[in-house]
C-alpha cells in the first residue's frame, strides 16, 4: 500500500481551504439553530452525561418528540468550540473545513488499495471539491457526517491489516476496527454500515472469492463432498467477530432510544404515509434521484421535503423509467464485479459498497426517515462515485487517442466543481440566502441511463464528465422556481422574522398556506406573524384554522400517536393570544385542557396553565398543574422556578426557597432562579442569607451583566452589611446601566446623606429629580439637606411646597413646611400651618405638641412686646428626614424589581415582584423633629437583629432625644 506524501496531503489541504474558506462569514442556520444555538447541552453549567443521555439537539431520549439521534460525540466538539469561542460561528466552520480535509487525506489512503497513484489522486482531488459536500461541510451539523466518515475510514484501514503474512489473523486490528466502529456510530448513525463493507473487502478482496466460487463451495458443502477449506473457516470467524460486534452495537443503539422510532409527519416525508404503490415507487425513485446529484450537483437544495419532489402515484410515470435504469445499470455493475476475480473488478465493488451500504438507513426502503433527500447523506456514498469515475478515468487515460482529451475533461470537471462548491458556499451565509436559494432550483430530470458495463465503459465516463462539466451552467438556461415546497416558504419567512421583517415574512408564510393548504405549522406562523404586526383579530382566525385541520378524536384510537407534538401548540398559542383579554381567561383555560385531555403528557399545557391559573387568582390550581409537569421532567429547572413563583404567591417563603434551590441545582446558572432566590433570601432580613444572596447576585450579573436590577440589589445587600463602599460602588454601576434608575438614585442620595456626606447627595438628588419630578422622598431629603446643611430655607421650602402641589394632604411635607415657617420666624403663618397638619392627622401627637409650643412662644412674645413677624433665627429645628438604613423603610426599593421566568419555549413570563418599601421613615412618615422613644420605635424593623444592630438603634435613640431636647428649648425661647 502506498502512503500518502506531504505533498500530497498540502496539496488536498490547500484545495479543501480554497474551496471552503468563505464558508467562515456564514452564520448559523436552517439545523444549526437548533443543534447549536438552542441545545443547552453546549454549555459548560449543563452535566456533561446529559451529552450520553440526550439527542442530538439536546432533547432526552425519552421525550418522544425526539428525533432519536443519537451522536454524544459530535455535540461533544460542538461544546469544545463553545467552550473556546463559545457562539463565534467561524470558529464551528473552521473545524468542519479541517475534518473535511482530514477525510480527503484518509479517502486518498483508501483509493491507494485499489487504485494507482494517479487515479487515487483524483477521486481524492474529485471528492474533496465536489459540490454535494458544501451541506455537509458548510453546514455546522454537518460535522456528523465528517467525524462519522473519519472513523469509518479509520475502522476500515485497521481491519486490512488483519491478515497476517501467512494467512492467520491478527486480531488487534480487529479489535481497534470495533473500537472505530463505535466511535463512528457515536457520531452518526450510519458509521456502522462499515461492518458491511469490511465483510464484502474481506469475502471478495481479502480472500479473493468470486459469486461462482462461493456457490461452488457452498453446494460442495452441502453436499457433503468435502468440508470448509481452512481460509473459508478463517474468513466465517473474521465476519462472525464482525456480526457479534454490529450485533451488540444495534441492540445498545436500540436499548438508547428505548425501542421507539422517531415521530415524523406526512409534511417531513409524505411518501411515508402514503398509500401502496406511491410510498414503493417514490421511494425507489429517490435512489436515481440521489444517484442523479452526484452524476449533475447542479440542483442543490437545502430542503427536499413537502412537494418538492412530487409522488411517483402511477406504474405508467415516466419517472419510472429513471428508477428501472438505475437499478439495470446498478445490477450490472455488481453482477459483473462480483462474477470476476481481476482487480479492475474488485474496485468497482469496493466502490459500490461505499456508494450502497452507508445509504441504506437514509434510503426509506427499510424504515422512513424524517426528510425526502438529504445532500449531507451522500457524502459517503460520494466516496464510492468518486472511486468509480477516477477508475474510469485511469482506464479512459490509458487509450492513447483518449488521454489527452480525459485528462482535459478531469480538469475541467474539478474546476466547474470547484468553482460551483465555492458559489455555493455564499448560499450558506444567512438563512434568509440559504432558503431563496433553495426556492430556485430545477426539477431533476429523467436519470435513463441503460448501458453495460463492458463495452461501454467509456462512453458511459464521458456522458459523466460532460454532464458535470454542464453543471454549473444548466440551472442559468431553464431556472424554475420550486413552488411546491411549502416548507421553504415557511423558512423563508422565519428568515424574515428574525429580521423582524414581518410585512414581507406573512407574504411567505401566506404563500406556504396557499402552497399546502392543510399545513398546521404554516397557518401557525401566519397566526404568530399577525400577532407580531398587533393584529388579534387575524391572528385568532388563522390559530382556528390550525386548530381545524387537526386529527379528529376518533373512539378506541390514541390520539397522541396521529399527531406531531409540535402542531399541538396551535392550542398554546391561541389560548396565549386570547388570554391578553382579561373577560377570556376561562376560554384559554377550556383550551390548554382540550390540549391536555387529547395529550396527558402534553408538559407544555401544564406550564401554561399554571401561569393562567397564577393569573387568574388560583394558586392551588396551578401549584397543582406545576407538580404535574414535573411528574414528566423532573429535571426541567423551569418548572422548579415556576413553581417557586406559585409558593411565593401563596406566602410560602420557604417553599419557594427550596423549590429555586432544586432549579438551581439542576442549572446553577439559572438566571432567573439565582435573582430571585437571592432576592427572596434579601427581603428575609436574616443575616445569614446575606452571604449567599451576594452570591448569587454576582453570579446573576456575570449572566447578565447590562441588568442593573442586579448592580442595584448587590448596593442594597451592602447597605444592609454597613458596607458603604461596596453599595456606593454598585449603586453607581446600576446607574450607569440605567439612566434614571429611580430606586439606586434615591439610596444612593441616602447613603451619602447617612453617612455624613450631604453635599454629595446633592447632585444624586438633582438628578433624581431630573429624571423623576414627582419622587417625594427624594423632594423631602434634599430639603433636609438645605435646610440642615446649607441653611437654604427657601430652597427647602420650594421642595415641600412641591411636594403639597402635587398632594395637598401629605402630612410629612405639610409638617415639614410649617418648621420652615417657623425657622423664617413667621410664627402665625407657622400656627396656622400646624393647625392644618393637625387637622389631617389629629393622631398624631408631635403635631400638637409643636403647635402648643408655637402658640406658648407667641403668648410670650405678645406679653414681651415682641413682634410676631418674621426674622431669621440661628440654630432652629430642620426637618429630620435622615433615616437610620436599619429602619422599616429609609431606602426605597425598586417596584417590580424582580424578573420574568419562562418555563419553555412559547410559553408567557412569570413575574416575580419584590416588595417595594417606599417609605422614608416608619411608616413612610418622616417629620420635622427627631423621633422621640415611640417614634423612634416604629421606624426599626420588627424582625430579629444582631446585639450590635440594638446597640447602634440605642445610640441613635439617644441622640434623637438630645435633639429633641434642645428643639423644644429653642421653640420655648429658653
Amino acid at each position: 500500500m502506498a502512503v500518502v506524501s506531504w505533498m500530497e496531503i498540502l496539496l488536498l489541504t490547500g484545495l479543501v481551504v480554497g474551496c471552503y474558506w468563505n464558508s467562515l462569514s456564514c452564520g448559523f442556520v436552517f439545523d444549526d439553530v437548533s443543534a447549536i444555538l438552542d441545545n443547552k447541552d453546549l454549555r459548560p453549567a449543563t452535566p456533561l452525561r446529559n451529552l450520553f443521555l440526550n439527542d442530538f439537539w439536546g432533547t432526552p431520549m425519552a421525550e418522544e418528540r425526539s428525533h432519536k439521534s443519537y451522536r454524544p460525540l459530535t455535540v461533544l466538539t460542538f461544546r469544545l468550540n463553545y467552550l473556546f469561542s463559545e457562539l463565534n460561528s467561524a470558529s464551528y466552520h473552521l473545524l468542519n473545513v479541517g475534518l473535511h480535509s482530514v477525510v480527503c487525506v484518509l479517502f486518498l489512503r483508501f483509493c491507494r488499495l485499489f487504485l494507482d497513484k494517479t487515479s487515487s489522486l483524483v477521486a481524492a482531488l474529485l471528492f474533496a471539491v465536489h459540490p454535494i459536500h458544501t451541506e455537509a461541510v458548510t453546514g455546522v451539523v454537518g460535522r456528523a457526517e465528517l467525524l462519522s466518515s473519519i472513523f469509518l475510514l479509520a475502522a476500515f484501514l485497521a481491519y486490512t491489516r488483519s491478515n497476517g503474512a501467512d494467512q492467520s489473523i491478527v486480531w488487534t486490528p480487529i479489535a481497534v476496527t470495533v473500537v472505530l466502529v463505535a466511535a463512528a456510530t457515536l457520531c452518526k448513525e450510519q458509521g456502522i454500515t462499515v461492518i458491511a463493507i469490511c465483510c464484502v473487502h474481506e469475502v471478495f478482496v481479502a480472500q479473493g472469492f468470486t459469486l461462482p466460487m462461493l456457490l461452488d463451495t457452498l453446494l460442495q458443502v452441502l453436499r457433503g463432498k468435502d468440508g470448509f477449506p481452512y481460509a473459508v473457516l478463517q474468513t466465517l470467524l473474521k465476519l462472525i467477530v464482525l456480526i457479534i460486534s454490529t450485533l451488540l452495537l444495534v441492540i445498545i443503539r436500540v436499548q438508547v432510544i428505548q425501542s421507539q422510532l422517531p415521530v415524523f409527519t406526512r409534511f417531513d416525508n409524505p411518501a411515508a404515509v402514503s398509500p401502496t404503490p406511491a410510498r414503493q415507487l417514490t421511494f425507489n425513485y429517490l435512489l436515481p434521484l440521489n444517484a442523479w446529484l452526484l452524476l449533475n450537483p447542479s440542483e442543490l437544495c437545502c430542503d427536499w421535503t413537502m412537494g418538492t419532489i412530487p409522488l411517483v402515484e402511477s406504474p405508467l410515470d415516466l419517472r419510472n423509467l429513471a428508477t428501472l435504469a438505475f437499478y439495470s445499470l446498478l445490477g450490472l455493475l455488481a453482477f459483473h464485479s462480483l462474477r470476476h476475480s481481476q482487480s479492475s473488478a474488485k474496485t468497482v465493488l469496493m466502490a459500490l459498497s461505499l456508494i450502497v451500504l452507508p445509504f441504506i438507513p437514509a434510503s426509506n426502503l427499510f424504515f422512513p426517515v424524517g426528510f425526502v433527500v438529504a445532500e449531507r447523506v451522500l457524502y459517503v456514498p460520494s466516496m464510492g462515485f468518486c472511486v468509480l469515475v477516477a477508475h474510469g478515468f485511469r482506464i479512459v487515460s490509458h487509450k492513447r487517442h483518449l488521454r489527452k482529451i480525459s485528462w482535459l475533461m478531469i480538469g475541467v470537471l474539478l474546476a466547474t466543481h470547484a468553482v460551483k462548491t465555492f458559489n455555493r458556499n455564499w448560499d450558506w451565509e444567512s438563512e434568509y440566502t440559504l432558503f431563496t436559494s433553495a426556492l430556485k432550483v430545477c426539477r431533476p430530470l429523467l436519470l435513463i441511463l441503460g448501458l453495460t458495463y463492458n463495452k461501454l465503459t467509456k462512453i458511459v465516463l464521458l456522458i459523466r464528465f460532460f454532464l458535470s462539466f454542464l453543471s454549473s451552467i444548466d440551472c442559468l438556461v431553464s431556472p424554475q422556481v420550486n413552488k411546491n415546497n411549502a416548507k421553504l416558504w415557511n423558512n423563508v419567512g422565519h428568515a424574515l422574522e428574525n429580521q423582524n421583517n414581518y410585512e414581507k415574512a406573512l407574504r411567505y408564510f401566506l404563500q406556504a398556506t396557499r402552497v399546502q393548504p392543510d399545513d398546521i405549522g404554516a397557518h401557525m406562523n401566519v397566526g404568530r406573524t399577525y400577532k407580531n404586526l398587533n393584529k388579534s383579530k387575524e391572528a385568532e382566525d388563522a390559530y382556528l384554522v390550525a386548530k381545524s385541520l387537526m386529527p379528529q378524536i376518533i373512539p378506541g384510537k390514541k390520539y397522541a400517536t396521529r399527531v406531531a407534538p409540535n402542531h399541538l401548540n396551535v392550542y398554546i398559542n391561541l389560548a396565549n393570544l386570547i388570554r391578553t383579554n382579561d373577560s377570556r381567561l376561562e376560554e384559554a383555560d377550556q383550551l390548554y385542557r382540550q390540549a391536555i385531555s387529547m395529550r396527558p403528557d402534553f408538559k407544555q399545557a401544564y406550564i401554561s396553565r399554571g401561569e393562567l391559573l397564577l393569573k387568574m387568582n388560583k394558586p392551588l390550581e396551578a401549584r397543582d398543574a406545576y407538580l404535574r409537569a414535573l411528574e414528566l421532567d423532573s429535571t426541567n429547572a423551569d418548572l422548579w422556578y415556576n413553581l417557586a413563583i406559585v409558593n411565593i404567591e401563596m406566602k410560602e417563603p420557604s417553599e419557594a426557597l427550596k423549590n429555586f434551590n432544586h432549579a438551581l441545582e439542576l442549572n446553577p446558572r439559572h438566571k432567573l432562579a439565582l435573582f430571585n432566590s437571592a432576592l427572596l433570601m434579601q427581603e428575609s432580613g436574616e443575616p445569614r442569607f446575606r452571604p449567599e444572596a451576594n452570591r448569587r447576585f454576582l453570579t446573576y450579573v456575570q449572566e447578565e451583566p447590562d441588568d442593573a436590577n442586579g448592580y442595584f440589589n448587590l448596593g442594597m445587600l451592602a447597605m444592609d452589611a454597613n458596607e458603604n463602599t461596596a453599595a456606593e460602588r454598585w449603586m453607581r454601576e446600576a446607574i450607569r446601566l440605567q439612566t434614571g434608575f429611580r430606586s439606586a438614585l434615591f439610596n444612593l442620595a441616602l447613603l451619602y446623606s447617612q453617612s455624613r456626606r450631604e453635599l454629595d447627595a446633592l447632585p444624586v438628588l438633582d438628578e433624581l429629580l431630573r429624571h423623576h419630578p414627582e419622587h417625594v422622598k427624594g423632594l423631602i431629603l434634599k430639603g433636609d439637606i438645605l435646610m440642615n446643611h446649607k441653611k437654604d430655607t427657601q430652597g427647602a421650602k420650594v421642595c415641600f411646597q412641591r411636594i403639597l402641589r402635587m398632594d395637598p394632604t401629605n402630612v410629612q411635607g405639610k409638617h415639614n413646611l410649617c418648621v420652615v415657617y417657623f425657622e423664617e420666624r413667621d410664627l402665625p403663618r407657622a400656627e396656622r400651618c400646624l393647625e392644618e397638619t393637625l387637622a389631617l392627622a389629629p393622631h398624631e401627637e408631635y403635631v400638637r405638641r409643636h403647635l402648643g409650643i408655637v402658640r406658648g412662644k407667641m403668648a410670650a412674645m405678645s406679653v414681651a412686646g415682641q413682634p410676631l413677624s418674621p426674622a431669621p433665627a440661628e440654630g432652629a429645628a430642620t426637618p429630620a428626614t435622615k433615616e437610620e438604613k436599619k429602619g422599616g423603610g429609609g431606602r426605597e426599593e425598586e417596584e417590580g424589581r424582580g424578573a420574568t421566568g419562562s418555563a419553555g419555549a412559547g410559553s408567557k413570563k412569570n413575574v416575580r415582584k419584590s416588595s417595594s418599601a417606599e417609605s422614608l421613615g416608619g411608616g413612610g412618615n418622616s417629620q420635622s423633629e427627631l423621633p422621640d422613644d415611640s417614634q423612634a420605635d416604629k421606624q426599626q424593623r420588627t424582625k430579629s437583629k444582631s446585639t450590635k444592630e440594638i446597640k447602634d438603634i440605642e445610640k441613635k435613640r439617644a441622640a434623637a432625644l438630645k435633639r429633641l431636647e434642645e428643639i423644644e428649648r429653642i421653640l420655648s425661647g429658653d
